[in-house]
Parts: C-alpha cells; structure tokens; sequence
C-alpha cells in the first residue's frame, strides 16, 4: 500500500501542492481534475523524480520520502511518462527486457509488444528513437511497465497519443496487468473511459483534493461539473 501524509510542493514559493494525504491500496485509482491542478507534479513525486517540499511518503509502511527514483523503482514503483524517453542506441527488445529484469526470449518480448496492439514483428528489433512515433513509444513504455510487474505502477495520461488504438484496448492491458502483478494502478486521465474502471478517483483541484471516492460517488459529479476539467467520451 501506498500512503501519502500531508505533501506540499512549492516552487519559487508558488504553491503546487497543497496538504495532500491519500491511500492506495485498490486495483485501480485515477487522479484527474482541470490542467495546473498538480497532478502530474503528484505522480512525480510518488515516482521519486521530484521532491517534495514537505510530507512523508510510505510504501507498504516503509518510509520512502527521502529515496531516489531508482531505489524507489528497486522497492516496485514504475512510472510512464506522459511524453516517454527516446533511447537512441537501444533497441526495443533490449528495453523490454531490461524492464523485466531477465533476460527475455523474442517470443517472451513479442507477447508484450502484442498486448499494447504492436506488431512485433515490425518493432523488436527497432530502436528506441526519434523514428518512432509519440503513439509507438507510449505503446512501448506501458509494455515496458507490463514486463516489470511491480507493486505500483503510474502512468501519466497513458491514452495521450494513441489515438488509433482503441481505449477498451488499453483498459483491457491495465486489467490484465492487475491479474498478472496484483500491484495497484495509478493512473492520470482525462478519459471517461478510464476513469470508469477505477476503484477509486481522487479530484485535484489548485493543488488541493476537491474531492476522493468510489467511482459510483464521484463520475456524476464529475460529468456535470464546469471546473476547467475536458473528460473525453469516447465514441
């Protein structure tokens, strides 16, 4: 389980977050709320990659607050960029196998790159660089995510550029990749639709949490509110 106590950041005495404190311990839980409400900046403080001016942060009730992002990814935490790295020099099996900490067989690597909707044929043995497509490398990274199998998993907007692959294909890798791990997903959305699979949908708003709970006591809400948000029906 995840737990956040009272985390604020600031930046140049600008306020981004404000007092947040939260458990993850569902399948699945969304953050979502109007663009500037900090929930990019959340995510990256879970994943390590920035500090928090304040607050503790735990994992399975170990403190985590003051460890880098890769001691937090060797204790499970994984983290997809809402615009992924481009490795130049690195292939994609070599990334995928990386991920997964094992050496993986072509057929083991395939099988990933088959569930984000990739023809694997056509991608394992490319590099990850500036041929591949914004679409391609959000594939890549969440089959990367998928071979780690961790405790935590955030992505950032994970339907941001896919727009040619289907959003029921990517809730369908989020609920196999929860069968697989059992790990919690945590993820940052706009989508209607992905934000209808959640267990949990936490709301920020100015850095704050407007609002927290189940999918049944927040979507109605969500849907006929004017706050700056643009959830996105598909269809």
């Amino acid at each position: 389980m995840l737990k956040l106590e009272n985390i604020t950041y600031k930046v140049e005495n600008k306020l981004i977050l404000d007092n947040i404190s939260l458990s993850i311990d569902e399948r699945f839980v969304a953050i979502t709320g109007p663009n500037g409400s900090g929930k990019s900046t959340l995510a990256k403080i879970i994943a390590g990659i920035i500090p928090a001016t304040s607050g503790k942060i735990y994992l399975d009730g170990e403190d985590i607050t003051n460890l880098s992002i890769t001691e937090r990814a060797n204790k499970g935490i994984s983290f997809a960029f809402q615009q992924p790295v481009r490795f130049k020099g690195i292939t994609v099996m070599d990334l995928i196998s990386l991920a997964s900490g094992k050496k993986l067989t072509v057929a083991e690597a395939c099988e990933y790159l088959s569930e984000v909707g990739l023809c694997a044929r056509d991608y394992i043995k490319r590099e990850v660089d500036g041929s591949l497509s914004g679409g391609e490398l959000k594939r890549i990274e969440i089959a990367m995510i998928n071979a780690r199998g961790t405790k935590l998993s955030v992505f950032d907007e994970p339907e941001a550029g896919i727009d040619l692959w289907s959003f029921q294909n990517l809730i369908k890798v989020f609920e196999k990749m929860y069968e697989k791990n059992r790990g919690s997903i945590l993820i940052i959305s706009h989508q209607e639709r992905i934000l209808d699979i959640a267990d949990k949908i936490l709301v920020l708003k100015a850095g704050k949490i407007d609002k927290i709970g189940t999918k049944a006591e927040i979507m109605p809400a969500l849907l006929g509110i004017d706050s700056g948000c643009r959830y996105v029906k598909e269809g």
